[in-house]
């Protein structure tokens, strides 16, 4: 599942980010970032217009992402109560 289609507030995993050629600097970023696998990711609220951006915390910290930038995000969401 991607980053983009997790639902509100529901805990996941990070698997994996898509690059989508090579030396991609934005998948690149989101893995300096702290996106990388075994990271426990949620997205915890979408803008107004056209549910953009995305407020997605990984750890302690908080960062807007446009879906695009979320939708490179592979997560397997966690199970209820984890």
């Amino acid at each position: 599942m991607k980053l983009s289609e997790l639902p509100h507030r529901t805990a996941a995993t990070v698997e994996n980010v898509d690059d989508q050629a090579p030396n991609d600097t934005i998948a690149r970023r989101l893995r300096e970032l702290g996106f990388v696998a075994g990271e426990r990711v949620e997205v915890m609220a979408v803008g107004p217009v056209a549910a953009e951006p995305l407020l997605v915390q990984i750890g302690y910290t908080r960062f807007a992402l446009r879906r695009s930038e979320a939708a490179r995000v592979r997560v397997t969401p966690l199970e209820t109560g984890a």
